[in-house]
């Protein structure tokens, strides 16, 4: 066969194949009819990353298309957040959400996103309690040991977090509150840094999520002395709940979910809100989030537009109490 004909046969062939490529999608319309990019606005590795990357590749098998994680970190998410709230409202741009959107508008005065207006909810996918940690050679038995020995002697309880205005920071400035606790907060970049000085006897305790916390706690590291939530995390067996412990009053939960920029069609919305729940549902995604210290939550866009309201309301009140701002 000669070059010409060479190039008409894979014209030819290309041709043939474009249009199954367009219309590979399950969804209305053929959506999607290219891969779909879901942002975590987090580095690759930590708790946030390994749900998003997870519940990415069952999307990746229901939809009929290719389903990508592009991780955009900096500016405590808000680098991820902006960039797609000014991404097309196609629903090939979506926003692996967290507790951080209930935070931010309270926290950054100069904010350039509406969390309200800018952002369409199209799933809640889970919630991570927050825990209490301590090293595991640390004295302090349970929570109670722990608030007795901070009012014994304030001022001298160090408690280390991921920066200086997180959910684990406000969490932590929220329980010494409740419990007229004198204790000093260490900000570090990142809940790595805050761990190795836990470790290491630099700092006392450490609020942080559970997923951050769980595989640092399965390495005899650390240990923990109550998580948040309603119920223990099946991840720490063993673990009280604070209201199990005696806080009942303290709650601080980190919740994750999916987003698109705001216009995104409601077929496309209602079709993505659909497959999240079937994922939900199937065991092996259960038994997965469960192992990264999670507990799934299905859900209408609706109804998910309603906590992360809610959760606003929530965190609003502790930014402000807190009186923490940001650039």
């Amino acid at each position: 066969m000669n070059i010409a004909r060479l190039r008409a046969a894979l014209c030819a062939a290309l041709g043939m194949v474009a249009p199954v490529v367009a219309m590979a999608g399950n969804g209305p319309d053929g959506y999607p009819a290219r891969p779909v990019t879901v942002v975590v606005p987090f580095s690759p590795g930590g708790g946030s990353d390994n749900i998003a990357r997870y519940i990415a590749s069952r999307l990746n098998d229901r939809l009929g298309a290719s389903v990508i994680v592009e991780n955009r970190p900096g500016a405590g998410t808000n680098i991820g957040n902006e960039f797609v709230a000014r991404a097309a409202a196609d629903g090939y741009t979506l926003l692996f959400g967290q507790v951080t959107l209930s935070i931010n508008p309270s926290l950054y005065p100069k904010l350039r996103y509406d969390v309200t207006q800018d952002f369409t909810p199209i799933a809640h996918i889970a919630n991570s309690p927050t825990v209490l940690l301590v090293s595991a050679t640390s004295s302090f038995k349970d929570v109670k040991t722990f608030t007795t020995y901070a009012k014994q002697h304030p001022g001298e309880v160090n408690y280390g977090s991921g920066g200086a205005g997180t959910s684990v920071h406000l969490a932590g400035y929220l329980f010494a509150s409740q419990n007229t606790l004198d204790m000093q907060h260490v900000p570090y970049k990142g809940s790595g840094p805050a761990m190795v000085d836990l470790i290491g006897g630099q700092i006392q305790a450490m609020f942080d999520t559970a997923p951050s916390a769980v595989p640092q706690v399965a390495g005899g590291k650390v240990k923990v002395l109550a998580v948040t939530g309603d119920q223990p995390l099946e991840a720490l067996p063993g673990v009280p709940t604070f209201a199990q412990a005696g806080y009942p009053q303290f709650n601080a939960p980190v919740w994750y979910g999916l987003l698109a920029p705001t216009g995104v069609a409601k077929p496309i919305v209602s079709y993505l809100n659909e497959q999240v729940n079937l994922i939900l549902d199937e065991p092996e995604t259960r038994q997965r989030l469960a192992q990264l210290g999670s507990m799934p939550v299905k859900g209408s866009p609706e109804a998910f537009g309603r906590f992360i309201a809610q959760e606003s309301d929530r965190w609003r009140a502790v930014v402000q109490s807190a009186g923490v701002t940001k650039d």
